[in-house]
């Protein structure tokens, strides 16, 4: 990929727009850093133009949320003809939809947490779930934990509804599973490590993934060998699953009772300094960050060929 022209797509329209500049930052820094012919391109509605403009012949997408890890810019690049990193048009489009990415795992015997789905304007009430407190309410189609919350008593329950269909015209409401917060790095599918999250808070949320000190990151995870494979095992499993490829990153629960329940698969994992993905790869197979950054661009590719 040195020999060609190579965009950095960053920033965005999404609620994650910060978090995505700071990732392309430091993916545009790290490329030009190697002697790839790298540009920042902060991604507008224009973005067609703008690829056009820039001469851009590979694109490496630190994009998150909406707009740009849901398939729409890989659709545009697909389009366009123009390699990319990271999973095609509908392994974007499924993992980004929880409620699609959770049918498809449950349909290939992947463990997830119970839920029920609810659109804008449909009531929900606790006597009615299949489940009860505490529970987990949370937007669709949305990322790094925007608009989620655990609730715990049911006068919890209404600003919970409310703060998730401000983000999102559709919400989950699961079934709260108690265990380790672990995640598994995936790279050219093979998982490349396990790493386990311990908040200061009351989960992972926003403010403990973007904030330094405010979350313990553990590696290895704090499995025993066994539940520590079949953590790596379930990863790749869900990667798979969905049809993703290159690279990702897939967030687990795992209980007590050696269950791992799959909360999501992030196909555009973050690439900042307090990033998980990065942190796996160093420690797990040796990579420092730029390392990682070329594996991934020179594996970038196109989903469908041209006639």
């Amino acid at each position: 990929m040195k020999d060609k022209r190579i965009g950095v797509l960053m920033g965005g329209l999404s609620a994650e727009r910060e978090v995505s500049l700071n990732s392309g930052a430091a993916v545009h820094k790290a490329l030009v850093a190697q002697g790839y012919d790298a540009v920042a391109i902060d991604v507008g509605r224009d973005l067609a133009a703008v690829l056009e403009r820039e001469g851009v012949q590979a694109a490496f997408i630190a994009l998150h949320g909406r707009y740009g890890e849901d398939g729409c810019i890989q659709g545009l690049l697909e389009l366009l003809q123009i390699p990319y990193t990271g999973s095609g048009v509908l392994a974007s489009a499924l993992a980004m939809h929880k409620l699609f990415s959770k049918q498809t795992f449950t349909a290939s015997g992947i463990l997830t947490a119970p839920f029920r789905h609810f659109r804008r304007g449909e009531a929900v009430r606790l006597p009615e779930l299949p489940f009860g407190l505490p529970l987990v309410v949370k937007p669709v189609q949305e990322g790094s934990s925007v608009g989620i919350s655990i609730v715990r008593e049911e006068q919890q329950l209404a600003p919970a509804l409310e703060l998730a269909f401000r983000h999102d015209n559709e919400i989950l409401v699961e079934q709260y599973i108690k265990g380790q917060e672990v995640q598994v790095g995936i790279l050219e599918d093979r998982p490349v490590g396990a790493i386990e999250i311990v908040p200061k808070g009351e989960f992972y949320d926003y403010e403990a993934k973007y904030t330094d000190g405010m979350a313990e990151h553990i590696f290895p995870a704090r499995l025993s060998g066994p539940l520590y494979e079949k953590a790596l095992q379930t990863g790749l499993a869900a990667h798979r699953s969905l049809g993703c490829s290159g690279y990702s990153r897939v967030d687990l629960l795992v209980t007590a009772d050696g269950e791992c329940y799959v909360l999501e698969v992030n196909t555009l994992p973050g690439m900042t300094a307090l990033s998980l993905l990065p942190e796996i790869a160093a420690k797990g197979a040796g990579l420092s960050f730029e390392a990682l950054v070329s594996r991934i661009i020179d594996a970038a590719t196109l989903s469908i060929k041209a006639d």
